[in-house]
């Protein structure tokens, strides 16, 4: 166990997760305004308590998952009362902010959206890319993505603590939002017959990419404004998603520098 400054006791899990378990000790971690990454809750449990929490973890927009038993008793033997609350290594950032913040010094903003993106290792190699290289922001939704936690900073070799991520409640409508404040979405994607090369990204753009095991959502394919492609020559037909993040992301800073 550990005691932080804010007077939480925090204890660590495998990998260095940091967590805080019990019902009224997550409560009071909303209240306090702890970033959480999710929520763990026992299937089961509904008493008026749980009920409270499931209330304010949504209108504080905190993913809830609700587990087995078996599954909470395998992250800490304490009393833990059928809650456990992952906390975010990150604050998150506002997707409005960032793109107003863009607009007012006269960049074009650069974003890449992440579907489905779970692996930890993949998600901390795509920011360290993205930092490295001057996008704006990630943009991830509330579930089906990756847990931003000591093992995501550690991998993106810090570029987490520098990187803004913006986590949405819908990725579809986040992605329509962003149609409205002038952003191209281009989807890189194997379906699609243009390379990349062909496409133009002198403007403000929001590049989307998907796991490697679903690609893109498909009501996300269906709205967006293109979708390229990275030729393939050898006998593998894909690589892996944060070498194509890189390979994305620096055609983008190519032709901005030419």
């Amino acid at each position: 166990m550990e005691k932080r400054k804010d007077g939480f006791l925090i204890e660590k899990g495998e990998h260095d997760k940091d967590f805080i378990f019990g019902t009224r000790a997550v409560m009071e971690a909303i209240h306090a305004g702890r970033e959480i990454d999710k929520i763990l809750v026992q299937k089961e449990s509904n008493n008026d308590l749980i009920k409270e929490l499931l209330k304010e973890s949504k209108q504080a927009g905190i993913p809830i998952v609700r587990v087995p038993e078996a599954k909470l008793n395998r992250i800490t033997r304490k009393n833990h009362q059928g809650v456990i609350a992952h906390l975010s290594s990150i604050t998150y950032a506002s997707l409005d902010h960032v793109i107003d913040n863009c607009y007012a010094v006269g960049k074009s903003p650069l974003l890449l959206v992440l579907d489905q993106i779970t692996d930890v290792r993949n998600f901390g190699a795509i920011a360290r890319t993205a930092e490295c290289a001057g996008v704006d922001a990630l943009v991830i939704p509330e579930k089906g993505s990756a847990q931003i936690n000591a093992e995501a900073v550690k991998t993106s070799a810090g570029a987490l603590n520098f990187l803004p991520v913006a986590r949405v409640k819908n990725l579809f409508f986040a992605c329509r939002d962003l149609q409205k404040m002038g952003l191209s979405l281009v989807a890189v994607t194997e379906k699609s017959e243009k390379e990349m090369y062909e496409a133009d990204f002198s403007g403000p753009v929001a590049m989307i990419l998907g796991s490697e095991e679903n690609g893109i959502s498909e009501e996300i394919l269906n709205i967006v404004d293109e979708r390229v492609k990275i030729p393939m020559i050898g006998n593998i037909d894909s690589l892996n998603v944060s070498v194509s993040a890189g390979v994305a992301i620096y055609e983008v800073i190519r032709q901005r520098k030419g």
